[in-house]
């Protein structure tokens, strides 16, 4: 058999493999999900790790010491609880940052996340899409309606202690041989999201439903109607007492509408095969 031969036989198997492996998508509580695509590469959306509904933050653990590899943190915006761990974790295993411009450089400039682990590969806007992962991962900003703010850490007595974060974004991931994936942020409902839906029939779609700072639940299972989600997983609850401290509610709407779902516990994981979940 020639070099060629065995070059094509070799990527061959090498796409068998990765279709084989499937896509993880791993739940850290509040916003914080783990994607794991077909060939390995480790993405974050959120990654507030420490936040106290993550098991692997409790009893004086620290969940930034299992992270071994992380290619890529996606954040939709600016909000402490969403920005959560990035820095730290940016710092340990250098993963570039996938987010809107301005948020990125006041995330360097104030908060010390490696200048040189973004740039205008990665650092995009709403409207735009990104391929990232050795083109095995595109990413979308798309529209969300709330606010966004980054902490300052250098504000003075009569400064500002919020500076700007540009738009707050939701993010879709599309995963070749792999789910496309709808991470609301923390949208509230508003209805051109049927757009997102007409674009790209997310597989899964992680919407917010403790209400209070996002959707309320009957507005949360709206959504997830108007997206088309083939499966909708609720977050964004539980984690402060202001917040829908379950999902039951947001469940029984879904019903209503006819909408699958699965309600994830903190810690725990979905595998997908191809699009499909084979443990739901």
């Amino acid at each position: 058999m020639g070099a060629s031969a065995v070059l094509g036989l070799s990527l061959v198997l090498a796409a068998v493999a990765a279709r084989a492996a499937g896509t993880t998508l791993t739940w850290h509580g509040h916003a914080a999900f783990e994607i794991v695509t077909p060939k390995g590469k480790v993405l974050m959306i959120d990654p507030w790790l420490k936040n106290p509904t993550n098991p692997s933050a409790k009893n004086g653990k620290d969940p930034l010491a299992s992270v071994a590899k992380l290619d890529y943190i996606l954040l939709t915006h600016g909000h402490f609880d969403h920005v959560g761990d990035a820095v730290a974790l940016a710092r340990k295993t250098g993963a570039r940052l996938v987010t809107n411009f301005e948020l990125g450089t006041n995330l360097a400039k104030l908060h010390g996340y490696p200048k040189e682990q973004m740039g205008f590969d990665t650092l995009m806007n709403i409207g735009g899409e990104i391929a990232i992962a050795e083109g095995e991962v595109t990413v979308a900003l798309v529209p969300a309606v709330h606010s966004s703010g980054l902490n300052d850490p250098y504000a003075g007595d009569k400064d500002p202690d919020i500076a700007y974060a540009g738009n707050p974004a939701g993010v879709v991931v599309r995963i070749q041989n792999g789910p496309t994936i709808y991470h609301t942020g923390d949208t509230a409902f508003f209805k051109d999201m049927s757009l997102i839906g007409e674009l790209y029939e997310p597989d899964v779609a992680l919407i917010n439903t403790g209400g209070h700072f996002a959707m309320e639940p009957y507005m949360a299972a709206r959504a997830a109607r108007t997206v088309r989600a083939k499966l909708a997983v609720p977050h964004h609850y539980a984690t402060f007492p202001v917040l829908a401290q379950d999902a039951k509610r947001f469940a029984e709407q879904l019903e209503k509408r006819g909408v699958s779902y699965k309600i994830m516990t903190p810690g725990s994981s979905l595998t997908f095969k191809g699009a499909r979940p084979i443990n739901n």
